[in-house]
């Protein structure tokens, strides 16, 4: 692991991004909260909460971070290209330390999307997760990230 002893504690914000496509009657289960498993968006959200939570215990080098706030937001789509329907999932994450948090906003995305595969497997294996993605970091020494 890299050395953050020496420095300065920062409030350091990361939001992250990415998207699963399915068939339309897939997200119509969805949307419509009636899918086997119970509430599909409800239980992901949790399941990104914690996998931000649990990011150091995935991935080797991450430091184990005291996160100050997760929101994970879902937006449904039938318009991401011709005939691909699914949900967007945002995810931001905050702390103040010295290290910032752009992996446990990525891990939060990544948790939510399966976690939705997950659930809707049984009606639709041919889903996708795209686009995963940091879209914006602030805070530290780097500065601030807006991706284009």
């Amino acid at each position: 692991m890299v050395d953050v002893a020496t420095k300065p504690a920062t409030h350091r914000i990361a939001i992250a991004s990415g998207r699963i496509a399915m068939q339309p009657e897939t997200l119509a289960l969805v949307q419509a909260g009636t899918a086997k498993k119970g509430d599909v968006l409800g239980i992901a959200r949790i399941a990104g909460i914690q996998g931000a939570k649990k990011t150091s215990d995935l991935i080797p080098l991450c430091h184990p971070l005291a996160l100050t706030r997760i929101a994970i937001e879902f937006e449904a789509s039938d318009i991401f290209t011709i005939g691909a329907h699914g949900i967007f999932c945002t995810a931001t994450v905050e702390t103040v330390g010295p290290t910032g948090v752009e992996m446990e906003a990525l891990t939060a995305v990544q948790i939510a999307l399966l976690t939705i595969y997950d659930m809707c497997k049984a009606v639709d294996r041919g889903m996708s997760i795209h686009d995963v993605r940091v879209l914006e970091k602030h805070g530290g020494k780097s500065g601030s990230f807006v991706a284009s």
